[in-house]
């Protein structure tokens, strides 16, 4: 248990993510709400470092629950995972009255977080990142708005691929985690799905679906690439070469991180950010919130940190039958 908050800290860690700004929203006008002072971190823990530190009230956060990024901007810092960083960060926050930090981001940054409630900042990790890697939580912030980004795009490729009858292969994001591609290539109706997770790197079977399925009067394939398989641009290449079916590659890219969130991003961060005041009001410290069996609960952060999660198995089972 922590001590007693007056002045709550915010910031945005990592790779931004839609909805950042909802839970921001949340987070000041719940603070404001309680009587407590809040104060805007700019550029996640290397804002910290260098004190850029900014008043926030309820006009701070007017008519930004609509706009994708986060007004607070973001960015990595090396010099944080160093002790002697971490205790510069600390001692800022007690410069400037900061005794309850609210961080929204990824894995790495609640380790910042525990870091700081070592060192007496009450510390409490909102989950945003449009990965859903974070294993203590079935919804991160970005998720739904990235998954909606990349399925409109995937339509769109396969008019064209349609009408060209290429094969299209669709990279999104999703370095170390699959739920992206899994959850477009089964809105999308893709004919594959490549996910760093299960994908055995048999393009051969690959080149044989595409052949068989010529034979049978199929004119176009679509290929779910996450970006931790490998390059798309390559395997369009020897694909084509293998087939002597026209094949393209198309990378979505950063436009997933972008845009205005939607009503489900809003939601979840607006309640992610409500429940990380009550959990800093209560004088509670090292805490991840997070939405699991249907509830907004929260978890030590180390424990969270000591958590695994894997894409479903049953919905990859259900591509393959698809």
């Amino acid at each position: 248990m922590g001590n007693k908050v007056n002045t709550i800290g915010v910031l945005t860690s990592g790779g931004d993510a839609p909805g950042m700004n909802a839970a921001i929203r949340a987070v000041v006008r719940c603070a404001l709400a309680e009587g407590l002072d809040v104060k805007g971190i700019r550029r996640g823990y290397a804002g910290l470092l260098d004190e850029d530190i900014i008043d926030m009230d309820s006009r701070s956060v007017s008519e930004i629950i609509q706009r994708g990024g986060t007004i607070l901007y973001t960015a990595r810092c090396p010099e944080f995972m160093t002790p002697e960083g971490v205790k510069k960060g600390a001692q800022a926050c007690k410069r400037y009255g900061i005794d309850g930090l609210v961080v929204i981001g990824g894995d790495g940054s609640f380790r910042g977080a525990r870091d700081l409630a070592r060192l007496g900042i009450n510390a409490v990790g909102i989950p945003g990142t449009i990965d859903l890697d974070i294993a203590c939580t079935d919804y991160t912030i970005g998720f739904d708005t990235a998954v909606n980004t990349a399925m409109q795009t995937v339509d769109k490729v396969r008019d064209t691929s349609t009408s060209h009858e290429r094969c299209s292969i669709i990279e999104v994001m999703g370095r170390h985690a699959g739920h992206i591609a899994l959850w477009c290539g089964i809105a999308n109706g893709a004919e594959d799905i490549l996910i760093a997770e299960r994908y055995d790197y048999d393009e051969q079977r690959i080149v044989k679906k595409i052949m068989n399925r010529r034979i049978t009067g199929k004119k176009h394939h679509i290929i779910i690439n996450a970006e931790g398989v490998g390059d798309s641009h390559a395997m369009a290449k020897r694909i084509e070469a293998a087939t002597g079916m026209e094949t393209r590659a198309t990378v979505i890219g950063y436009a997933q991180r972008g845009g205005s969130p939607t009503a489900r991003d809003r939601y979840y961060a607006t309640a992610f950010g409500s429940k990380a005041v009550d959990l800093l009001c209560a004088g509670k410290s090292n805490r991840v919130v997070a939405f699991s069996g249907g509830k907004f609960v929260d978890y030590d952060i180390e424990e969270a940190l000591a958590m695994t999660k894997d894409v479903d198995q049953y919905m990859y089972d259900l591509s393959k039958r698809l």
